[in-house]
């Protein structure tokens, strides 16, 4: 049987803006091209997850609007579980205006829409679902209290946890974050949440290390093309990148962490799960958009092969 991931997180309509160059304050430039797709990093994970042949869940709330319809489709189309999005009464859905330039670079805005009302009540409510999944997977698009209300929940039922603590918070409190088997900042988010620099490769260890000291388990830092960090109290792995030539770099993150859910939740040791969602994640920025660029397993092999052989 597949292994089973829970996603308790955001969802997002994703409207990109591709651009020649970014607009100066109070110019009105013309764009070449505009695509509309779904996105929200905690949906982004759940299809990157469920392509990969997990059995996904997801813990969501969206919109009073026409956009709330078509995301819940667009989850179940990806073979996503939807018996607990829950539709919020006068609320908009989350939508997120992006800006990618022709190096693959962007600039996203996010509006948070029904997932601000995400509640811990959600999370009970599917406690029968959460409670037997491999892992619960979380990132910082939703209320604060929702996602320690998961972690607590996944502690005391031995469910595995991932935080992704995206977009950064600066008003998060580690302490309740006890427990939390897996911390997956990039280098600015574990910057401002550890009040540490991060500006060399001994920094970032200790950094990690100083929230490992906190009651985290074990932390993965993000570091771009220096590929990704694996650090536990007493070992630091460096996960080598992959070099692709980028057209979108639009939700590599989720991409990433993602895959690295699926892959440890499919029995891989840490490392290796990693290895696999950096390759993973190099697909997905070969091609425009978030979920658009996200492989399926068998995409996924051939793109491993290929590299083999290059």
């Amino acid at each position: 049987m597949a292994d089973r991931i829970a996603v308790v997180g955001s969802n997002m309509v994703d409207l990109i803006t591709y651009v020649e160059r970014m607009p100066n304050r109070g110019e009105t430039i013309e764009a070449p091209d505009f695509a509309l797709g779904f996105g929200g990093k905690g949906a982004n994970q759940a299809v990157a997850a469920a392509r990969l042949g997990a059995r996904v869940s997801m813990v969501t709330c969206v919109g009073d609007d026409l956009f709330g319809p078509r995301t819940r489709q667009n989850l179940a189309d990806n073979g996503i579980d939807v018996s607990h999005v829950r539709s919020v009464d006068a609320a908009p859905s989350g939508t997120a205006p992006i800006f990618v330039e022709p190096d693959g670079e962007n600039a996203i805005l996010i509006v948070k829409g029904a997932n601000a009302y995400l509640s811990p009540d959600d999370i009970d409510h599917a406690a029968e679902t959460l409670k037997a999944c491999d892992v619960i997977l979380l990132q910082l698009e939703v209320p604060l209290e929702t996602v320690y209300h998961a972690v607590a929940f996944g502690a005391r039922h031995g469910v595995q946890t991932i935080l992704n603590p995206a977009p950064a918070n600066p008003d998060i409190d580690l302490s309740r974050l006890y427990g939390l088997d897996w911390f997956c900042p990039n280098e600015s988010e574990l910057a401002l949440l550890s009040g540490m620099p991060t500006n060399s490769d001994e920094a970032v260890l200790a950094a990690a290390r100083s929230l490992i000291g906190r009651g985290i388990r074990n932390v993965i830092v993000t570091l771009g093309g220096r590929g990704a960090r694996l650090i536990t109290a007493d070992t630091a792995v460096q996960i080598a990148p992959v070099q692709v030539d980028p057209l979108d770099t639009t939700g590599a993150g989720d991409a990433f962490i993602g895959s690295f859910s699926r892959f440890l939740s499919g029995g891989s040791t840490p490392t290796q799960a990693l290895e696999r969602a950096s390759r993973y994640a190099a697909h997905a920025i070969t091609g425009r958009g978030t979920q658009s660029s996200y492989a399926d397993l068998a995409g996924f092999e051939a793109f491993c092969a290929a590299l083999e052989n290059r």
